[in-house]
């Protein structure tokens, strides 16, 4: 994670946040604009975050299995 990237459960809390404030008509036309596509931004973190660490966990797993020598009940993923 970068320095200045929030964690994915702060991001998260801070995306359903600005939902939660659109859904219930709690943002001023003037700041509309700015909370989605704050909004936006966030969901594409996510999304990313999301993906990247599913091509990591993929990757150990794959490591795994190659370090066991074929050990385990003969299923290949």
């Amino acid at each position: 994670m970068k320095k200045n990237e929030p964690a994915y459960s702060e991001a998260m809390a801070e995306l359903e946040g600005i939902v939660g404030e659109i859904e219930n008509e709690d943002v001023e036309v003037d700041r509309l604009l700015e909370k989605v596509k704050r909004a936006s931004f966030l969901l594409r973190y996510c999304r990313e975050k999301l993906r990247h660490t599913e091509e990591e966990v993929k990757k150990v797993l794959s490591e795994m299995n190659g370090a066991g020598g074929g050990e385990g009940n003969g299923e290949k993923n």
